[in-house]
């Protein structure tokens, strides 16, 4: 059977006048960050990257949503309840630039209804779908998972689509294949594992197999609804999709990229790197650290080390960014410039992670006084490090290392609380996503967007009183919007080399009529860029 029923969007007029203008192009924002100077002598050098989600959400892509449930015999009573409400916040959040399919599992799988797209006659045939739910039966994630992905596969309408699965068990596989092994291609599959009794470490699998899908652990049942929430918070903002970022080497060479688990591609291991990253959400940040060698210089010179160019797609159109040239300032000077702290920070990030996992893996084996001990070491080092202020993300880690040295009291407790936490906080950091963990929603805010911290409030507030109206997609995106400062100049587009050259050149002339003494370099400001001009 063929699922190519998919309906087609029949587009509403629009005759509010209250939009603000669309964008079809520079809908991500790039920041270069390094030290502005590297020693004459061979040196290691280090570039962080940031790739940022910056569009009006006004005219994003529609959404083509599959919901994959559980409902298997365990899920009977309370948690079915939840599920459903959880569903209803869902339902009503969506726009007629969306689409719904619902498939259930439980011994097999089911399609409840094609793809629909979001009217007030369809929102209300679902509803009615997701309210008349039983539970009974085994648990098949493979057969829901491979229902879901039949779905999105045989869709007749692609074009411009953002796609996504979202898939809650509160259960052990326990008919049908190994749903870890299922090819799921580029769909992004968000998982969600619902009380004490799932099996993280499938439904991680199969997170991680996906473009940017997160595993998030919802062991309080009463979370459901703001975990689901975050995800669709997400999916509504999606500004860019298919990005993909690519550094070549120069006057240098490339020792390393950390870019989590996203996957990597190169030509040979002299050649250009690029990393792929799916979609990325409005205001959601990527941060990449290129690990560079330079060479030993002859002399005090500007030394262009790397080139830096992105591509992604929006509204079915491809965009092409023109190079940034990275230029640094190779100096005779005895004294070393500073890392720069935003590179400490994202370093920091990185190495708690690292820990981390580290940490889950000797709980594994049974090893929990290791365990504890490399925790209680990054612990150790945040508090190490120097801050004139508190720094949120440094607060943040230490209450993550605090939770999980929390699950891991026992072996039992690790088991069913301390390992899907874990396995939660991995994947979030390795996507540089929000994934749900923990018991206090408002507590570990690792990556939200603001859209998801909006949602966070109204998905409560639903929960306790399912008949209260929800703002409109259009209403969350005004109020985003007025939140905002005052918007900055449009950025340059990103020819940072074929500038440099130019501003180098009369910025040597017009100083060569001056003495200059005791300076290397200047800071040129642009919107995105700090761009360091050698006055050699």
């Amino acid at each position: 059977m063929s699922f190519n029923d998919d309906e087609p969007i029949v587009a509403s007029q629009d005759v509010s006048g209250e939009k603000p203008a669309t964008f079809l192009a520079g809908k991500t924002k790039a920041t270069i960050i390094n030290k502005a100077t590297a020693p004459l002598e061979q040196s290691e050098f280090k570039v962080m990257l940031e790739l940022m989600g910056a569009g009006s959400g006004n005219d994003r892509s529609g959404v083509d949503l599959v919901t994959v449930l559980d409902v298997s015999g365990s899920m009977d009573g309370e948690k079915l309840e939840k599920m459903k409400i959880a569903m209803l916040f869902m339902i009503k959040k969506l726009s007629p630039v969306d689409r719904l399919s619902i498939v259930t599992f439980s011994g097999g799988s089911k399609r409840l209804c094609p793809l629909r797209q979001i009217t007030e006659n369809s929102q209300a045939d679902i509803e009615k779908l997701v309210n008349a739910l039983v539970a009974n039966g085994g648990t098949n994630i493979s057969a829901g998972l491979q229902m879901g992905l039949k779905v999105l596969n045989d869709r007749r309408h692609t074009s411009g689509r953002v796609v996504g699965i979202m898939l809650m068990s509160d259960g052990q596989p326990n008919q049908g294949d190994d749903a870890a092994q299922v090819p799921v291609g580029n769909v992004p599959v968000y998982t969600f594992g619902f009380g004490v009794d799932h099996d993280p470490r499938v439904l991680n699998a199969i997170a991680n197999h996906s473009m940017g899908g997160t595993f998030s652990e919802v062991r309080n049942q009463n979370n459901l609804s703001i975990a689901f929430s975050q995800c669709l918070a997400g999916l509504l903002t999606v500004v860019v999709q298919d990005l993909k970022l690519t550094v070549t080497k120069v006057e240098s060479t490339i020792v390393k990229v950390s870019a989590g688990n996203y996957p990597q591609s190169k030509d040979d291991d002299a050649g250009p790197v690029t990393v792929s990253f799916g979609d990325l959400y409005n205001k959601e940040v990527r941060k990449v650290i290129v690990d560079l060698l330079l060479p030993a210089a002859s002399r005090p010179a500007g030394s262009d080390v790397l080139e830096i160019t992105y591509t992604y797609s929006t509204g079915g159109k491809l965009f092409d960014a023109s190079p940034i040239i990275l230029t640094v300032s190779r100096t005779g000077r005895t004294s070393v410039e500073p890392e720069r702290e935003e590179v400490m920070m994202e370093e920091n990030r990185l190495r708690t992670a690292q820990m981390i996992k580290e940490s889950r893996v000797m709980a594994d084996d049974k090893k929990l006084d290791g365990a504890l001990k490399k925790l209680a070491e990054a612990q150790s080092l945040l508090e190490n490090v120097v801050n004139d202020e508190s720094n949120p993300l440094i607060e943040m880690l230490k209450s993550e290392l605090q939770q999980m040295s929390r699950l891991m009291k026992t072996q039992e407790i690790y088991e069913k609380q301390g390992r899907p936490f874990a396995l939660s906080s991995e994947t979030s950091h390795n996507r540089q996503r929000f994934a749900a963990r923990g018991d206090d929603p408002k507590e570990l805010r690792l990556f939200a967007t603001p859209r998801m911290d909006a949602y966070l409030e109204q998905a409560k507030s639903f929960d306790e009183d399912p008949s209260k109206p929800l703002p409109s997609v259009d209403e969350d995106e005004k109020q985003e919007l007025a939140a905002e400062p005052e918007p900055e100049p449009e950025p340059l587009p990103p020819m940072v080399g074929t500038l440099s050259h130019y501003i180098q050149t009369a910025i040597q002339s017009f100083l060569a009529l001056f003495v200059i003494s005791q300076i290397d370099y200047i800071v040129v400001k642009f919107p995105v860029y700090d761009l360091p001009v050698p006055l050699q």
